[in-house]
Order: structure tokens, then sequence, then C-alpha cells
């Protein structure tokens, strides 16, 4: 009876939010906000990145239904003094560009605001007026319509915004005049140096310019466009007089389009018949995969928020993301993993000391500030998946000593009760978390797992191979005694042997298939002690949370077999992150960092999908465990133009009866057909 009046209880709360939400999707692939009878004012933040760039956008619409934004601008190669993490070049830039033009010999004013549209891009429709109203503001019989949309360069240090202005049709009668319209729109150059005691470099230069100034007519109906490019480089730098023309901003825009269509949208397409996980899907391949960065290091997949770019870490990178990029087939992506791993291993050593958590400015300096935090075993498991999805032999083998290093290392911190011992966790002393926790533990449980596959691969020594296996038996005990407890009514874990309070991170052992406490561990997440409106608290009590464990979670519960209350909460999260009040991407964390979109967090996202939902478990370079999980209320899903395992192949998964058939298509065209219970693991070799 108490269940029940809690799941009823979870419902009337989802309807409310559902009800709440301010975006909605369309038929096109974005997400609108129709401002008209909204809730105003009402202000957001988004982050976007190309290789030599990334922006966070504050915009909004005001209490008038005028836009709104501020430019928040980062160029990770343009380093600043000390020379650090953070040691991007950074300005922030609110030029009014509309205030500007002029139409009919005055200024644009009364701004209406009709429309937003997100999908990778930013992009507003407005309306506006020459002239103020006493009136009643109108949403018709406007003079000048105009779209800005605004993105990231995607190979150049450049954010771009796109102008469109149109003059719409206003004469109902044959016989009356058109009503044309003059249109200036003014040469716009501006210029800063910066202090050259702050660059590593010296001064950096700083600029923005409108392109495609000029005077213009404009007949009923029709359409003109300009440019504005914001940039930063070297002194030596000449990049806006380079690029003053409206046919490179025009490429440039249709690049950025590409990118997200054909790059990330068309491949690792999800189908099923929930729309809002399908999109929210789709946006987070977006973001998982745009914020890789040209460093002098190589391809550095970064997280972003402001603050960590031209860098790698040894979670963000090595554990959350890379393992995901051989799925979407992203070469850059998958470039920036391998990379990402290779830096890493420079640091492997006789003493077996500690590997640095992260690798900072552009791959020239370490920052190692919390210590060991379990980084090996990071790195460990993401390696191990991430080369056995990617299939390319001669990149495992690379990486197979420095995935063997970090096991090694891991043994040699076995305390006496068995489980790995480490200075802290990924939350770097935020939340105490003992000499042994258990998210360490559960991820090198999980690496020697993949190792033993991989080494299979590579036919490495079998006696090592088998004492790998070994050693993943006996610690998945030692988990079990050392972290097993009964906390406030739940057979579950503590986080680490004096822990007394229940952590979001007590979902970690379910994503790597230790499954014992499995019921009472999902009743504790999804209890009122650690679920809340905006997904798990990181501690009970606490008011903090980090989607990363969100998501963590969710992919442990499908991983479970907890099928439909998995997808109950990944609808109301997706809903949430893409239709509600802060969109479109999962975020980092609150109140710490403000809701950022860090990048890795959506990668977390994507991996709900193919290691959750659909349960891929890579155990070769062609072969996987496949364990889909269809949702009572479904009828079939699919998973199309998967790009792992040196193939591009699609599963679909339909209901018959009390079973589930599947179809796996390879790129070849061969078809393998199976019929199993729903939930039942497969073995499947391509």
């Amino acid at each position: 009876m108490k269940k029940r009046i809690v799941f009823l209880f979870v419902t009337l709360l989802f309807s409310n939010i559902y009800a709440q939400n301010r975006w909605e999707m369309t038929e096109n692939g974005t997400i609108r906000w129709t401002v008209e009878n909204s809730r105003l004012p009402h202000f957001d933040h988004i982050e976007m990145s190309g290789q030599q760039v990334s922006t966070v956008l504050r915009y909004g619409v005001d209490e008038n239904f005028e836009f709104k934004i501020e430019r928040s601008l980062v160029f990770p190669m343009l380093r600043t003094i000390p020379n650090d993490t953070h040691a991007s070049l950074m300005f922030r830039n609110a030029t009014d560009i509309t205030s500007m033009i002029s139409v009919n010999g005055r200024t644009l004013q009364d701004e209406t605001v009709e429309y937003l549209e997100l999908n990778g891009m930013l992009t507003v429709k407005s309306v506006f007026s020459t002239q103020r109203k006493n009136a009643a503001r109108s949403w018709r019989d406007t003079e000048i319509e105009m779209t800005r949309t605004i993105f990231p360069s995607t190979e150049n240090a450049l954010l771009i915004e796109r102008y469109e202005m149109k003059n719409p049709a206003r004469s109902t009668k044959t016989n009356e005049n058109p009503r044309n319209v003059s249109v200036m729109i003014p040469e716009f150059h501006q210029s800063y140096a910066t202090d050259p005691a702050k660059g590593v470099e010296g001064s950096y230069i700083i600029e923005s310019e409108i392109v495609g100034s000029g005077n213009f007519i404009l007949q009923e109906d029709e359409t003109l466009t300009f440019w504005v490019i914001f940039s930063a480089g070297r002194k030596s730098f000449n990049g806006i007089e380079k690029q003053r023309n409206p046919k490179f901003c025009a490429e440039e825009f249709n690049r950025r389009t590409a990118l997200v269509k054909d790059g990330f949208q068309e491949n690792l397409v999800l189908e099923t018949p929930d729309s809002v996980i399908n999109n929210e899907f789709a946006f987070a391949k977006i973001r998982a995969a745009e914020s890789i960065y040209k460093t002098k290091g190589g391809m550095m997949h970064g997280p972003g928020g402001e603050s960590y770019y031209a860098a790698i870490w040894a979670n963000d990178q090595a554990e959350y993301i890379n393992p995901f990029f051989p799925f979407l087939g992203y070469d850059i992506g998958n470039e920036s993993a391998f990379n990402a791993y290779m830096h890493f291993a420079r640091f492997m050593n006789d003493d077996y000391e500690a590997i640095p958590s992260s690798i900072i400015a552009e791959g020239t300096d370490i920052w190692n500030g919390a210590g060991d935090r379990g980084d090996a075993a990071m790195i460990a498991y993401g390696a191990a998946r991430y080369a056995l999805a990617r299939g390319d032999k001669a990149e495992a083998e690379q990486l197979w000593p420095l995935i063997e290093w970090c096991l090694e290392y891991c043994h040699r911190k076995l305390n006496a009760d068995g489980v790995v011992t480490s200075d802290s966790d990924e939350l770097e002393g935020r939340f105490p978390s003992g000499n042994a926790n258990l998210c360490t533990s559960s991820l090198y449980y999980d690496a020697l797992i993949s190792a033993t596959y991989l080494g299979k691969e590579l036919k490495k020594d079998k006696q090592k191979l088998a004492d790998y296996q070994i050693e993943a038996a006996i610690l998945k005990t030692a988990v079990e005694v050392y972290f097993g407890a009964d906390l406030y009514g739940f057979h579950t874990y503590r986080y680490y042997d004096s822990c007394m309070l229940l952590r979001s991170w007590i979902c970690i052992p379910l994503t790597v298939n230790i499954l014992d406490r499995a019921d009472g561990t999902l009743d504790a997440l999804f209890s009122d002690y650690l679920w809340h409106d905006d997904g798990l608290l990181t501690e009970q009590g606490d008011v903090t949370y980090w989607d990363r464990s969100t998501l963590y979670a969710m992919r442990g519960a499908y991983i479970a077999g907890a099928t439909d209350r998995a997808t109950k909460y990944l609808n109301y999260y997706s809903s949430r992150r893409l239709l509600g009040e802060h969109v479109p991407y999962p975020i980092e964390a609150f109140p710490e960092g403000s809701q950022r979109h860090l990048s890795a967090e959506s990668g977390l996202y994507c991996r709900v999908i193919t290691e959750g939902l659909f349960g891929i478990r890579p155990t070769g370079f062609k072969t996987f465990d496949l364990t889909p999980r269809l949702p009572e209320d479904w009828n079939e899903m699919n998973l199309k133009h998967i790009r792992a395992f040196g193939d591009d192949f699609s599963i679909n998964v339909r209901r018959n009866g009390k079973k589930i058939n599947i179809e796996i298509i390879s790129g070849n065209g061969k078809i393998i057909k199976y019929s199993c219970k729903n939930g039942e693991m497969l073995k499947v070799k391509l």
C-alpha cells in the first residue's frame, strides 16, 4: 500500500511538471518556445562548441517581449597566465546588433519575439516596428521580420550570427501600391588588444564585425541576410579581414548544419514510441560530440562550462564519454578518445605512483589537486570498453599496456578487506568518500572483466587473463562484504565503510552487473531520501545534485531489469531537460556551476540507451552481449546506424506475444534474427 501511495505521488508530480513545459518538439527535429502567452521574463543559458571556440549564450525574453543576449566566448587555444586548468581566453559581449540597423530612416523598436528554436544552433524569430506603439502590443501588422541564428564555427575561432530581415507582404488589394522599405546595415568593426602580460603568447586580438553591410531596398516578401562575426586570435592574427565576405559566413553555416545533421543525427538513430526520449537522445549526441578542441596536444574532448577546455580528465573523458564514441562513429570523437588514453599513458611508471587526474593546458601540464581519485580504475574501465567497441586491433594493442598498468595499480591498492583504496573519488572531496569507496572498486571490477575479453582478442598471456577473472570474482565478493549494508530499511550499500547516509553513487554496482542488492538499491535511489524533482541528490539530506549519478542510476536500473521503472524516470528526466526551464542538454550540477551544460554528461545520457535500454556490452572486436529491455507500453524500438565494432548496423526489436523478435542488420546486408524473452541476454557476433 505504501509503495502504491508513493507511485501515485510520483505520477502526480511528473504530470504537474509536464504541464509546465516551456518548450515543445517540432516535426523538423528542433525544440521551439512560442513566446506568446508565456511566463515572462524568462532567461536561460546554453553552451555550444567547435574545434577552436566555445560559447555560453545567456539569452532570454524580457517582460516587454524583447530578446536579450550576452555572449560568453571561450578560446581554449589562446592560453592565459597562469596557464592552468582554467586558462582559456574568455570575454563577454552584449552588443545589441539590432539597435544599429535603420529602416526607413528609423531605428528598429518595439520588438516582439515570436519564437525561439534550438537544434545545434539558437534561432530567434522576432518582429519589429520603427516607432513605439502606445496601444496594446500587436502580434500582427508589423513592419519588419527578423530571424537571428547563432552558432559556433566548426573549425575556426569564431562565433557567427546570421540575421535575416524580411519585409512581409502587406498588400491585400491588387490596386494597392507595394510598401517597400529602405534598410541600412552599418559598417561595424570593433577590436581589442588584451594585456600582453596576461597571455602565454603575449597580447591577443578580440574582434567583432558586421559582414554584409550596405543600403538596401526590400520589396514586399523580400529578404536580405547579413552576418556578425565574433573572433579572437594572436596579435599577428588577421582573422576578420580574411573572412569579411558573406560567402565565407554562409559556408560556415552550412558546415555547422552538416555536422549536426550528417555527423551526429544520421548516426546512432533512436526510434521508440517515446518521442521525448528520442529527441533528448538526439540532442545529447550533439553536446556530447561537439566539445572537442584541436590543441597542440591533439584532439581533446573537454567538459566546457567556461572552465574546462584543452584538457582531459580520468572521469569525464576516460570513464564517461570515450566508451560512447565508437557507437556514434564520429571520427574526431574516436580520435580524441584514443588521444586521451595515450596522454594518460605518458604517466605510467615503474613505481606505480598515481596517474594524474587531469592533463591540462593542451597536454603540457597536469592537475592532481585531489590526489588519487581512483583514476586508474576510471581509465582502465573506459579504455577497455572503448577498445572493444572500437574494434581496431592496432589501437587496442597500443592501449593494452595502459590498461594492464592501471589494473596492476589498482591491485596494489587493495586493502586488507580486498577493496580498492584511494584518496578521494570523482567528486574530489566535495563529499566524504572514506579510504575506499564503492565507485572505485566497482569500476575496477568491470575493468577486469573487459580486460579479459580484450586480452583474448589480442592473444595475451592466458594465465594473466585467468588471474583477472579470479580477481574479479574475489572483488565482487569483497564489494558485497565491505560495502553491503542495510540503511533506512533498504538492502543496499554504504558508499564507504563509515558512511551512514544514502548516497547517489550506490547505483554503481548495478551498472557493472553486480545485482545482489539491486531491488533494495533501486528502492533507495528512487525514494524520498534521494530522488527529487531534478534527479538524484548526491547525499541524503543535502540539496546538491549531479546529473552524472542520475544517469548512471537510470542505466543501472535498466541493467537490473527494472525496465518500466527506469523508463518512467527516464521519460520524466528527459522531458525536464529537453522541454523545461533549462534546456536542452543534461547538466553538470546544482548549486555548483549553476547547471552548466558539461559535455560528458550528454554522453552518459546516450549510454543509458546503448548500454541500458538495448543492453549492449562489448565482449570482442566483433562480438557483444545484447540484452534488449522493451518497456511494457512499447511494441517496438530501433537503434539504427550503430557504428561500433567496425560496422554500421541496426538493432530492431519487436514484441511478439510474450516474447520479442530481434533483427540485427549489418552494414554488409547480413541479417541475424533472434526470438527470446524480453530482457534475456544474447551473445551476438557480427
